[in-house]
């Protein structure tokens, strides 16, 4: 089992294939293996896949945990694989620990793939967690958080057979690491006070962003603007995917990504 040990916590993380490194960097209340259908369409890469802190294997997981510290685990598992030069791509709140790497070393970043992900204040979201928190303390909470959470990150079309929903439920219950409700609070806390200091306008790396269209949890209209002030941006919309756009457009993500990373490589 691929493990670090680093300031203070013993980092899980996973390590597929061969060929260029993409570090893949996952979002808020998942670990490395919301990765999973994705993976199937990214050979020729070595896939590097990291349990952040307060979640998956990565422990202990109340361990003090900042984007800054997030950060620094990152390239502390790229050094520790002997990388110097490697691709991102990163959902949510992990492409804006991509930005932040690209900030802090950009002559290590080869090009940057954010996927619904925004550099904005969004209150509602915080008002998502606190709603997921409270359900998930509640009688059948393990069960029902889930419920509450699925209508938030994914889109229309996952909603249209109902076995869909249920099915994903109990995949999620029957995953072996699944993130805790104590860890779930200590990660939404650091969240909330989360602090970004990349300049992006300084950020000349190549960087595309992807939208889902039906995101509610970061809608694009709102997300788009900040990233306009990148020098190098490409963009895409993703038709019909909510925040979850790994799996909504799993094989339109993947497209995407292999021809990025296919026009600037290391």
């Amino acid at each position: 089992m691929p493990e670090l040990d680093h300031n203070g916590v013993t980092l899980h993380y996973e390590v597929e294939g061969s060929g260029p490194t993409l570090l893949l960097l996952s979002g808020m209340l998942s670990d490395s293996a919301t990765w999973a259908p994705l993976l199937p369409l990214l050979a020729g890469y070595r896939v590097v896949r990291i349990d952040n802190r307060a979640t998956g294997r990565t422990v202990p997981l109340d361990a003090p945990v900042d984007m800054a510290i997030m950060v620094g685990d990152a390239l502390a598992v790229m050094d520790h694989l002997g990388c110097d030069r490697f691709h991102i791509a990163g959902h949510s709140m992990g492409g804006l620990m991509g930005l932040e790497i690209a900030g802090v070393a950009p002559e290590r970043v080869a090009s940057l793939s954010v996927m619904a992900s925004g550099r904005v204040r969004i209150p509602r979201i915080n008002g998502v967690f606190d709603a997921l928190v409270a359900v998930r303390k509640g009688p059948e909470g393990e069960r029902l958080w889930l419920r509450a959470l699925y209508p938030w990150v994914f889109g229309s079309a996952f909603f249209e057979d109902p076995e869909t929903a249920e099915l994903t439920v109990e995949a999620a219950l029957a995953y072996p690491h699944a993130q805790t409700l104590g860890a779930m609070k200590h990660q939404i806390a650091m969240f909330k006070q989360m602090r970004l200091v990349a300049d992006l306008r300084t950020l000349t790396l190549p960087v595309q962003v992807m939208y889902g269209t039906e995101d509610v949890l970061v809608p694009p209209e709102m997300a788009q603007p900040g990233f306009a002030v990148l020098p190098n941006l490409t963009e895409h919309w993703l038709e019909g995917a909510g925040h979850s756009v790994v799996w909504d457009a799993t094989q339109t993500v993947a497209e995407h990504l292999n021809a990025f990373i296919a026009a600037h490589p290391i």
